[in-house]
């Protein structure tokens, strides 16, 4: 792999991004996967934050990408906190392991520092975050909208203290409210490729159904 180069994401990239995250999520969480069509989706939404839309470049081509959306916090006192969420975040699979993913959130998590941002709010699997920072949301006393404290919620302040006596819902973007049907529609832009079963979906699953107590 030669020099790694992140920048902004331009319009010109926009099938090759959606390209690279059908390849790097098939078969992994679902049979097929529905991430390519959240990127489509998700660059026209209100929520969408463009400046934190990132590629990662390496041998003339993109080889990973991290968006990220509006999301908040619900204060048991009625305040809203102003909070945002990266996903989908992938690498092709030939590049990964390789810390691309690691650049490419160290690099965004710069960018939103330096925008005034507060925190970080993800699902996503504790292996691969923790080292990055994040901890449990329930360790800030932040729970999902239903008011149970999912594995997989994930929080990380970008200022020390920064959600110190904070106790409240995270509220994640409608954007990830997908159609499955309008996922299938979309795919068929695409070069086709066989959905199976793979022993990583149901971990997904587990995950999902995981809490902590």
């Amino acid at each position: 792999m030669d020099r790694l180069i992140i920048r902004n994401e331009n319009e010109k990239d926009f099938r090759e991004v959606e390209a690279l995250t059908r390849e790097a999520f098939w078969n992994l969480y679902i049979q097929g996967c529905d991430e390519h069509y959240l990127v489509h989706k998700m660059r026209e939404h209100p929520d969408f934050i463009k400046y934190l839309d990132f590629v990662a470049v390496a041998d003339d081509r993109i080889v990973g990408n991290i968006m990220y959306t509006k999301s908040f916090i619900l204060d048991e006192s009625g305040e809203r906190i102003e909070t945002i969420t990266f996903g989908p975040l992938c690498v092709h699979p030939e590049y990964q392991h390789k810390g691309i993913g690691s650049a490419l959130i160290n690099h965004s998590k710069q960018v939103a520092i330096e925008n005034g941002h507060r925190a970080i709010l993800i699902l996503g699997h504790p292996h691969n975050y923790c080292r990055h920072g994040f901890k449990v949301s329930k360790d800030y006393n932040i729970s999902d909208a239903e008011g149970s404290y999912p594995f997989g919620q994930l929080a990380l302040e970008l200022a020390d203290g920064a959600l110190d006596g904070v106790r409240g819902k995270f509220y994640c973007s409608d954007v990830y409210n997908i159609d499955t049907e309008a996922v299938d529609e979309f795919d068929k832009q695409f070069e086709f490729k066989r959905k199976e079963y793979r022993h990583s979906q149901y971990e997904f699953q587990l995950a999902c159904r995981a809490y902590v107590k």
